[in-house]
């Protein structure tokens, strides 16, 4: 399983469904952006802005510029732990 990977418990068969980053986008997760504490190469806090697929899309200072840029661009933006 990668990282962007989603698993899916109410398979046809009652088995577990792997969804893709692309389904999970086409579930409309297109408006929604995902943001993460991160720590640069020397050790200081950033906070990373990914897109729902998983991809970089940048970084902040602090969770609340990060959260007000994904804001700006007219995503939702989300935290992820």
């Amino acid at each position: 399983m990668k990282n962007t990977d989603v698993m899916k418990s109410n398979g046809p068969d009652g088995h577990h469904v792997m969804l893709t980053a692309q389904d999970f986008a086409a579930l409309g997760a297109q408006n929604l952006a995902f943001v993460r504490k991160v720590e640069d190469e020397g050790g200081a806090a950033q906070w990373a802005i990914f897109s729902a697929d998983g991809t970089p899309i940048g970084m902040a200072p602090s969770r609340d510029v990060a959260f007000a840029a994904v804001r700006q661009h007219d995503l939702e933006p989300l935290s992820v732990h």
